[in-house]
């Protein structure tokens, strides 16, 4: 037997004021949330594209390097091209983490003080 969702509520609060989001948008609270989330995320981005761009050039410039086998026929470039998925993936699931334990209450303590649930 399946279970029935409950309709949307009928009474929703009022939309926040331009004001009052450029009031939050300057608070302290909000800064640190920007601050958390910058100092995360800018540092991986331009890791991960310097990564990017080295197998790139390596791939251009240094063809006999990429081309050394390590195992059977599995070479250099092979291995530098999958580890660029794994790395994709790790950075994801880093930030998964970093957002749910770092970034994800403070962003719900604004959002709640701005419905006007605290």
């Amino acid at each position: 037997m399946a279970t029935e969702t409950p309709p949307p509520a009928k009474h929703r609060a009022p939309l926040p004021s331009t004001e009052e989001f450029t009031e939050v948008q300057q608070s302290a609270e909000f800064g640190e949330l920007r601050r958390s989330h910058r100092s995360f995320a800018f540092p991986l981005t331009i890791g991960f594209i310097a990564w990017y761009l080295l197998y790139v050039l390596l791939s251009n410039y240094a063809g006999g390097f990429m081309g050394t086998k390590v195992a059977g026929n599995v070479n250099v470039a092979l291995v530098l091209g999958l580890a660029q998925f794994l790395t994709t993936f790790l950075i994801a699931w880093w930030y998964a983490r970093h957002a749910a334990a770092d970034l994800d209450p403070k962003a719900e303590a604004i959002k709640s003080r701005m419905e006007g649930g605290a």
